[in-house]
Protein backbone atom coordinates (compact mmCIF):
# COMPACT_ATOMS: atom_id res chain seq x y z
CA UNK A 1 0.00 0.00 0.00
CA UNK A 2 2.85 2.71 0.81
CA UNK A 3 4.16 4.41 -1.83
CA UNK A 4 0.60 4.30 -3.77
CA UNK A 5 -1.81 7.15 -4.06
CA UNK A 6 -5.30 5.67 -4.35
CA UNK A 7 -5.92 9.97 -3.74
CA UNK A 8 -4.08 10.55 -7.38
CA UNK A 9 -6.78 7.69 -8.78
CA UNK A 10 -9.54 10.02 -6.95
CA UNK A 11 -8.19 13.12 -8.21
CA UNK A 12 -8.32 11.85 -11.69
CA UNK A 13 -11.68 10.48 -11.92
CA UNK A 14 -13.48 13.69 -10.38
CA UNK A 15 -11.15 15.68 -12.99
CA UNK A 16 -13.25 13.15 -16.02
CA UNK A 17 -16.48 13.33 -13.78
CA UNK A 18 -16.49 17.52 -13.57
CA UNK A 19 -16.47 18.06 -17.13
CA UNK A 20 -19.73 16.30 -17.65
CA UNK A 21 -21.65 19.20 -16.04
CA UNK A 22 -25.21 17.91 -16.88
CA UNK A 23 -25.01 14.38 -14.97
CA UNK A 24 -23.03 16.00 -12.11
CA UNK A 25 -26.49 16.54 -10.24
CA UNK A 26 -27.49 13.05 -10.48
CA UNK A 27 -24.35 11.10 -9.72
CA UNK A 28 -24.69 12.79 -6.15
CA UNK A 29 -27.96 12.26 -5.92
CA UNK A 30 -26.98 8.09 -5.90
CA UNK A 31 -23.53 8.57 -3.79
CA UNK A 32 -25.97 10.25 -1.37
CA UNK A 33 -29.19 7.80 -1.72
CA UNK A 34 -26.03 4.88 -1.22
CA UNK A 35 -24.62 6.28 1.84
CA UNK A 36 -27.87 7.40 3.71
CA UNK A 37 -29.36 3.95 2.72
CA UNK A 38 -25.57 2.24 4.31
CA UNK A 39 -25.19 4.02 7.31
CA UNK A 40 -28.52 5.86 7.96
CA UNK A 41 -29.76 9.71 6.77
CA UNK A 42 -28.13 11.82 9.53
CA UNK A 43 -25.26 12.93 8.48
CA UNK A 44 -23.91 14.09 11.94
CA UNK A 45 -23.31 10.15 12.40
CA UNK A 46 -22.66 8.76 8.94
CA UNK A 47 -19.33 10.21 7.98
CA UNK A 48 -19.60 9.13 4.29
CA UNK A 49 -23.07 10.89 3.74
CA UNK A 50 -21.76 13.86 5.41
CA UNK A 51 -18.62 14.25 2.82
CA UNK A 52 -21.36 13.16 0.10
CA UNK A 53 -23.33 16.01 1.18
CA UNK A 54 -20.80 18.50 1.28
CA UNK A 55 -19.03 17.73 -1.80
CA UNK A 56 -23.11 18.13 -3.53
CA UNK A 57 -23.05 21.16 -2.23
CA UNK A 58 -19.78 22.42 -3.10
CA UNK A 59 -21.50 21.79 -6.53
CA UNK A 60 -23.95 23.68 -5.62
CA UNK A 61 -26.62 21.20 -5.64
CA UNK A 62 -29.61 22.70 -4.09
CA UNK A 63 -30.61 21.68 -0.83
CA UNK A 64 -33.78 19.94 -1.79
CA UNK A 65 -32.67 17.85 -4.23
CA UNK A 66 -30.16 16.46 -1.35
CA UNK A 67 -33.01 15.90 1.20
CA UNK A 68 -35.17 13.99 -1.17
CA UNK A 69 -32.17 11.84 -2.08
CA UNK A 70 -31.79 10.81 1.53
CA UNK A 71 -35.74 10.43 2.31
CA UNK A 72 -35.78 7.92 -0.48
CA UNK A 73 -32.88 6.10 0.91
CA UNK A 74 -34.50 6.10 4.22
CA UNK A 75 -37.97 5.59 3.05
CA UNK A 76 -39.55 8.63 4.02
CA UNK A 77 -40.34 9.30 0.12
CA UNK A 78 -41.46 7.08 -2.71
CA UNK A 79 -39.45 7.63 -5.68
CA UNK A 80 -37.44 5.29 -8.00
CA UNK A 81 -35.80 2.00 -5.99
CA UNK A 82 -31.96 1.50 -6.66
CA UNK A 83 -30.15 -1.36 -6.41
CA UNK A 84 -26.90 -1.88 -5.83
CA UNK A 85 -24.82 -4.70 -8.16
CA UNK A 86 -21.01 -5.49 -8.29
CA UNK A 87 -19.07 -7.01 -11.32
CA UNK A 88 -15.92 -8.50 -11.39
CA UNK A 89 -14.16 -9.09 -14.04
CA UNK A 90 -10.49 -8.73 -16.14
CA UNK A 91 -9.15 -5.72 -17.87
CA UNK A 92 -6.48 -5.74 -20.21
CA UNK A 93 -3.17 -7.36 -19.35
CA UNK A 94 -4.81 -9.16 -17.14
CA UNK A 95 -5.70 -6.38 -14.32
CA UNK A 96 -8.17 -7.18 -11.58
CA UNK A 97 -11.40 -4.86 -11.83
CA UNK A 98 -14.06 -4.40 -9.39
CA UNK A 99 -17.62 -2.21 -10.51
CA UNK A 100 -19.80 -1.00 -8.19
CA UNK A 101 -23.18 0.15 -10.06
CA UNK A 102 -26.59 1.37 -8.61
CA UNK A 103 -29.47 0.92 -11.09
CA UNK A 104 -33.11 0.92 -11.88
CA UNK A 105 -32.74 -1.28 -14.47
CA UNK A 106 -30.30 -4.22 -13.85
CA UNK A 107 -30.90 -5.55 -17.34
CA UNK A 108 -29.39 -2.20 -19.17
CA UNK A 109 -26.06 -2.30 -16.66
CA UNK A 110 -25.01 -5.20 -17.13
CA UNK A 111 -25.84 -5.24 -20.50
CA UNK A 112 -23.51 -1.45 -20.74
CA UNK A 113 -20.75 -2.81 -18.36
CA UNK A 114 -20.43 -6.29 -20.12
CA UNK A 115 -19.93 -4.11 -23.61
CA UNK A 116 -17.42 -1.88 -21.94
CA UNK A 117 -15.00 -4.73 -20.84
CA UNK A 118 -15.39 -6.38 -24.07
CA UNK A 119 -14.92 -3.40 -26.35
CA UNK A 120 -11.90 -2.80 -24.52
CA UNK A 121 -9.92 -6.23 -24.47
CA UNK A 122 -11.71 -7.21 -21.09
CA UNK A 123 -14.23 -9.54 -20.04
CA UNK A 124 -16.44 -9.97 -16.69
CA UNK A 125 -16.26 -12.94 -14.70
CA UNK A 126 -17.92 -14.87 -12.02
CA UNK A 127 -18.82 -12.92 -8.34
CA UNK A 128 -15.21 -13.46 -6.24
CA UNK A 129 -13.04 -14.07 -9.12
CA UNK A 130 -10.95 -11.18 -8.47
CA UNK A 131 -12.05 -9.60 -4.83
CA UNK A 132 -9.60 -12.05 -3.01
CA UNK A 133 -7.23 -10.06 -5.00
CA UNK A 134 -8.28 -6.66 -2.58
CA UNK A 135 -8.69 -5.28 0.71
CA UNK A 136 -11.54 -3.64 2.55
CA UNK A 137 -10.46 -1.06 4.62
CA UNK A 138 -11.64 2.25 5.96
CA UNK A 139 -10.18 5.39 3.74
CA UNK A 140 -10.55 8.61 4.95
CA UNK A 141 -8.48 11.77 2.90
CA UNK A 142 -7.76 15.05 4.45
CA UNK A 143 -6.60 18.03 2.40
CA UNK A 144 -3.48 19.80 2.75
CA UNK A 145 -2.84 22.01 -0.13
CA UNK A 146 -1.21 24.98 1.73
CA UNK A 147 0.67 22.74 4.10
CA UNK A 148 -1.45 23.66 7.55
CA UNK A 149 -1.33 20.36 9.22
CA UNK A 150 1.22 18.70 11.21
CA UNK A 151 1.41 15.59 9.97
CA UNK A 152 3.18 14.26 13.33
CA UNK A 153 0.22 15.48 15.35
CA UNK A 154 -2.49 14.32 13.02
CA UNK A 155 -0.37 10.70 12.54
CA UNK A 156 -0.34 10.87 16.40
CA UNK A 157 -4.17 11.73 16.38
CA UNK A 158 -5.09 9.13 14.00
CA UNK A 159 -3.05 5.69 15.16
CA UNK A 160 -4.57 6.37 19.25
CA UNK A 161 -8.23 6.33 17.42
CA UNK A 162 -7.44 3.41 15.73
CA UNK A 163 -6.01 3.82 12.32
CA UNK A 164 -4.02 1.73 10.86
CA UNK A 165 -1.44 3.76 8.60
CA UNK A 166 -1.22 7.30 7.22
CA UNK A 167 -0.29 8.29 3.88
CA UNK A 168 0.94 11.97 2.80
CA UNK A 169 0.57 12.22 -1.15
CA UNK A 170 -0.32 14.95 -3.40
CA UNK A 171 -1.47 17.82 -0.81
CA UNK A 172 -3.34 15.49 1.11
CA UNK A 173 -2.84 12.57 3.89
CA UNK A 174 -4.56 9.29 3.37
CA UNK A 175 -5.68 7.29 6.26
CA UNK A 176 -6.41 3.84 6.21
CA UNK A 177 -8.42 1.48 8.77
CA UNK A 178 -10.02 -1.65 9.44
CA UNK A 179 -13.68 -1.67 8.36
CA UNK A 180 -14.66 -1.98 12.11
CA UNK A 181 -12.50 1.31 13.38
CA UNK A 182 -13.50 3.48 10.42
CA UNK A 183 -16.50 5.11 12.65
CA UNK A 184 -14.37 5.49 15.58
CA UNK A 185 -11.28 7.17 13.59
CA UNK A 186 -13.81 9.60 11.12
CA UNK A 187 -15.50 10.85 14.21
CA UNK A 188 -12.57 11.29 16.31
CA UNK A 189 -10.49 13.12 13.70
CA UNK A 190 -13.75 15.35 12.55
CA UNK A 191 -13.84 16.11 16.62
CA UNK A 192 -10.66 17.43 16.53
CA UNK A 193 -11.52 19.83 13.62
CA UNK A 194 -9.90 17.61 10.12
CA UNK A 195 -12.70 17.98 7.28
CA UNK A 196 -12.29 15.40 5.25
CA UNK A 197 -12.57 15.04 0.84
CA UNK A 198 -13.07 11.34 1.18
CA UNK A 199 -14.33 8.81 4.16
CA UNK A 200 -15.89 6.00 2.90
CA UNK A 201 -15.00 2.25 3.59
CA UNK A 202 -13.51 0.53 -0.02
CA UNK A 203 -11.07 -1.83 -1.60
CA UNK A 204 -7.39 -1.47 -1.74
CA UNK A 205 -5.37 -4.10 -4.33
CA UNK A 206 -3.08 -6.35 -2.13
CA UNK A 207 -0.71 -6.03 -5.40
CA UNK A 208 -0.85 -4.03 -8.54
CA UNK A 209 0.34 -4.46 -12.13
CA UNK A 210 1.94 -1.75 -14.19
CA UNK A 211 0.77 -1.57 -17.58
CA UNK A 212 2.10 0.31 -21.18
CA UNK A 213 1.40 0.16 -24.60
CA UNK A 214 -1.42 -0.96 -25.69
CA UNK A 215 -2.81 -2.38 -22.41
CA UNK A 216 -2.64 0.69 -21.02
CA UNK A 217 -4.46 2.21 -23.83
CA UNK A 218 -7.09 -0.32 -23.31
CA UNK A 219 -7.46 -0.18 -19.60
CA UNK A 220 -7.81 3.79 -19.80
CA UNK A 221 -10.14 3.34 -22.29
CA UNK A 222 -12.36 0.81 -20.19
CA UNK A 223 -12.05 3.18 -17.26
CA UNK A 224 -13.06 5.95 -19.26
CA UNK A 225 -16.49 4.04 -20.57
CA UNK A 226 -17.06 3.10 -16.77
CA UNK A 227 -16.89 6.06 -15.94
CA UNK A 228 -19.03 7.80 -18.29
CA UNK A 229 -21.85 5.31 -17.24
CA UNK A 230 -24.35 7.22 -14.89
CA UNK A 231 -25.01 4.02 -12.87
CA UNK A 232 -21.54 2.97 -12.01
CA UNK A 233 -20.51 4.54 -8.67
CA UNK A 234 -17.09 3.16 -7.63
CA UNK A 235 -14.41 1.24 -9.79
CA UNK A 236 -11.65 -0.70 -8.03
CA UNK A 237 -9.17 -1.91 -9.96
CA UNK A 238 -5.24 -2.48 -9.61
CA UNK A 239 -3.30 -0.81 -12.37
CA UNK A 240 -0.42 0.99 -10.89
CA UNK A 241 0.38 3.89 -13.68
CA UNK A 242 -3.01 5.27 -14.06
CA UNK A 243 -2.13 8.71 -14.01
CA UNK A 244 0.16 7.51 -17.27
Amino acid sequence: MAGHSKWKNIQRRKNAQDAKRGKIFMSHAKNIYLAAKDGGGDPDTNASLRTMIDKAKADNMPNDNIERAVKKATGQLDGASYEEITYEGYGPGGTAVIVHALTNNKNRTAAEVRHAFKKNGGNLGENGCVSFMFDRKGYIVIEDEDNKIDEEELTLQAIEAGADDLEAHDGAFEIYTEPDAFKEVSESLKEAGYEFIQAEITLIPQTYANLDGESLEKMQSLLGALEDDEDVQDIHHNMENEDA
